[in-house]
């Protein structure tokens, strides 16, 4: 679409003061730790666009909360997975000896939107150092939240999602539902019965550029629609719906959902291996 069409398609004027009027209305206040996931183009034609999305979300929670959102590079990582699009077998060594060693500055965020985009640009932001499942964050927690980050721990109880469990962290789906939704990540490493593949990254470590190895949890983002929907049915009135823009917006607190995720996840693992 372009941007004469989305002005088209938008039904009144919106700006970082509309954006924050409706923050509030979604419950989001000074203070508040949120982690978001967001789809620019469903919110229609904004004024300052993603520039002013990241600004009514500063200025919503204010530094004394703290946001944060997935910079995943999935683009350092093991070439024989690739699908989308897939290279040449013959590539696979390559690649795995030239691409660029991952820079939080530098590694560019695939897949993760325009508001994400704009986010990492904040010189406040500060990037985690898995260099294919990275998350950035700004405010009170940011520091310490992106501290630290395992290769072999991309979304377990040492990640940033871990550090976050047990603070109220609520989950911001803006234009986009329970299928972006990182933090149920989270509830795969946490429920038993996980499988585990080969991964590989290119990192600097002391001073050079190394291909690093490690292994990775399988997790499928594919079941979190379901997941999600199951949770709401179990927990009448816990998600918050409205509008940012004209983009259908989700409010979910983030522990509650993590724990429902990991026992929901638990159960349908159980169930596969009777059925196998």
């Amino acid at each position: 679409m372009t941007e004469f069409e989305t002005i088209l398609d938008t039904h009144s004027f919106q700006s970082k003061e509309t954006l924050k009027e409706q923050l509030n209305l979604l419950g989001v206040k000074s203070g508040d730790h949120i982690i978001v996931h967001s789809s620019l183009k469903l919110m229609g034609w904004i004024a300052g666009g993603a520039q002013a999305i990241v600004e009514a979300l500063m200025e919503t929670v204010t530094l004394n909360g703290t946001i944060i959102m997935p910079a995943q590079s999935a683009d350092n990582s093991e070439p024989s997975y690739w699908m989308l699009p897939p290279v040449p077998e013959a590539w696979h060594e390559p690649i795995r000896q030239s691409i660029p060693a991952y820079d939080p500055n530098l590694t560019h965020l695939r897949g993760m939107g325009k508001i994400a985009d704009c986010f990492h640009r904040h010189p406040k932001t500060i990037r985690s150092s898995h260099p294919a499942h990275s998350f950035m964050a700004w405010g009170r927690h940011a520091d310490d939240w992106m501290s630290e980050h395992p290769l072999d721990d991309s979304f377990g109880t040492s990640s940033p999602l871990g550090k976050m469990l047990n603070v109220d962290v609520k989950v911001i789906m803006i234009g986009v539902s329970y299928e972006s939704c990182t933090a149920l990540h989270l509830a795969e490493y946490l429920a038993p019965e996980y499988t585990v593949s080969p991964q590989g990254a290119a990192i600097m470590q002391d001073g050079e550029r190394i291909w690093a190895t490690f292994d990775m949890v399988d997790v499928d983002s594919d079941i979190f629609p379901e997941l999600g929907t199951a949770f709401e049915e179990m927990n009448p009135g816990v998600a918050i719906d409205g509008k940012l823009g004209q983009a259908l917006c989700k409010v979910v607190p983030m522990k509650p959902l993590v724990e429902f995720g990991t026992v929901w996840i638990t159960e349908k693992r159980m169930s596969e291996v009777v059925v196998d």
